[in-house]
């Protein structure tokens, strides 16, 4: 969840943690099932792991006996992830976890040896092209499958629709790919870029889409993103923070539940050859 310059509060990660759970493309678990040991003992690594909630979501979905490595470069959310495990496994055996405080795109494949699994979610987007590369070029030397879930991909639907909407996702999206520092982050570019990375390697990479579905029930994270969206928006567009009675009428949408969001993710597995 964490990497570079990009820290993320662990109230966001609390309050988008069911949305996530819903979104991610539980079809591609079932390819995974058949890469890891069928008698058990499986050790999965979780690279930018926040506060958990990969772990969390992924562990009750596999069975056998799981031990979890959860690398941050965030003390506190490693804290927050190691008081909050995952559940059993699916057939009742015990998972377990330790912490690593790690810049996951600095690891090298020795780190990760021994692995049955590479997981991450909500990660490639905040990385630039190099630290992009570091990481596939480090999960490519373990050689197991590598599970990445919840990577934008710029794709954003309001109902109703209004007509700034087109607007402010350009300007979002162009904030996603702006340069910090000497950093200039991949955003929407992160899917296919580690596709492409994976690939070259000679892994074969399947994609699916994890989209956020955002309405009734979901209203106070439909609010609180769409204050970011239109904040980071704004930050690459001044202009756009004058659009005051914008931001009022969609935020009173959203609390109310009458504003309905669809919000663009991939889900990719590495599968080794």
């Amino acid at each position: 969840m964490t990497t570079g310059q990009v820290r993320l509060a662990p109230e966001w990660l609390a309050l988008r943690e069911p949305a996530d759970a819903a979104a991610r493309a539980a079809e591609l678990v079932e390819e995974v099932r058949g890469y890891l040991p069928p008698a058990g003992g499986t050790t999965v690594h979780d690279l930018g792991c926040g506060t958990g909630s990969m772990a969390r979501w992924l562990a009750p979905r596999l069975t056998g006996a799981q031990h979890w490595v959860l690398y941050d470069r965030d003390a506190e959310l490693l804290t927050r992830a190691a008081a909050d495990p995952p559940d059993a496994a699916a057939d009742g055996a015990p998972v377990t976890t330790q912490t690593r405080l790690r810049d996951v795109t600095r690891l090298h494949p020795e780190e990760m040896a021994g692995a049955s699994l590479i997981t991450a979610s909500a990660l490639l987007d905040g990385m630039t092209s190099d630290e992009l590369e570091r990481l596939v070029a480090s999960c490519a030397g373990v050689g197991c499958p590598v599970l990445i879930t919840l990577s934008v991909t710029g794709r954003v639907e309001l109902t109703p629709p209004d007509p700034l909407d087109r607007c402010v996702a350009d300007a979002f999206n162009a904030h996603q790919r702006r340069t910090v520092g000497a950093r200039r982050l991949l955003g929407p570019d992160a899917v296919d870029a580690a596709v492409d990375g994976f690939t070259r390697l000679g892994f074969d990479v399947l994609v699916r889409p994890s989209p956020w579905r955002l309405g009734v029930g979901r209203s106070a994270l439909a609010a609180r993103w769409f204050t970011g969206w239109l904040a980071a928006a704004s930050e690459q567009r001044p202009e756009l923070a004058e659009a005051s009675s914008y931001r009022r009428r969609r935020l009173a949408e959203a609390v109310e539940g009458r504003l309905s969001v669809t919000v663009g993710h991939e889900d990719l597995l590495v599968r080794p050859g």
